[in-house]
């Protein structure tokens, strides 16, 4: 059975929700105590249809945050669910968050505002689902015992705070330093070609210019 189709105010309703949360999520996480206009200026739309939307900045982060612990889930749990080789589905289950950059939220929006009983349930989910990735990863003998799902969460951090150039250059060298921190994770040891090429000098001074 498929859903009928959005009626044309319906339609530019969810189009305009995309781009509000888009807009939001760049610009929060570039500066948290941006004021809301900033988000309904960037997404291009009036701030009467986003207040409609969102009555606060704090909805506005509560559902940023919501979607993000969502996806976290919906990778995990695919990565969970893949057969075979125990190193590939945790490989799986590492580099699925890098991509989807989850971390970038907690490292600037942690604190910003107050999370509802809704995210609290998420965030019990998402970290069980955690620790389970883990738990299997130890118990196959592929991934080191003595690394804990805290290290793990730090890691997605410090992976999540790399970002020089654009959005391709970005992600090619956190995948770079993904693979250097997998590497050292693996039981036993592995080693092999790294994606992408090193920053050069000239990369690493353009960000003490202004853009």
């Amino acid at each position: 059975m498929t859903s009928a189709p959005m009626s044309g105010r319906k339609a530019q309703a969810a189009r305009n929700d995309e781009l509000i949360l888009q807009a939001a999520r760049a610009v929060f996480t570039a500066d948290p105590g941006a004021p809301i206009a900033a988000v309904a200026e960037k997404a291009g739309v009036g701030i009467s249809a986003l207040y409609r939307r969102y009555p606060s900045k704090e909805a506005l982060l509560q559902k940023l945050c919501g979607d993000g612990l969502q996806l976290y889930i919906e990778v995990t749990e695919r990565s969970l669910a893949q057969e075979g080789d125990p190193w590939e589905a945790f490989a799986a289950y590492m580099r699925g968050i890098v991509d989807a950059d989850t971390n970038s939220l907690t490292i600037k929006l942690a604190g910003t505002f107050t999370p509802t009983e809704e995210l609290g349930r998420a965030a019990v989910q998402a970290s069980s689902l955690a620790t389970e990735a883990h738990r299997r990863a130890v118990e196959a003998g592929v991934l080191r015992p003595d690394v804990t799902t805290a290290d793990i969460a730090m890691l997605f951090e410090q992976l999540a705070s790399i970002k020089l150039g654009d959005e391709e250059r970005t992600a090619q060298l956190r995948h770079r330093y993904l693979a250097l921190v997998m590497d050292s994770l693996r039981v036993p040891p592995a080693h092999r070609d790294l994606p992408g090429p090193a920053p050069v000098d000239e990369e690493l001074s353009t960000r003490w210019y202004p853009s």
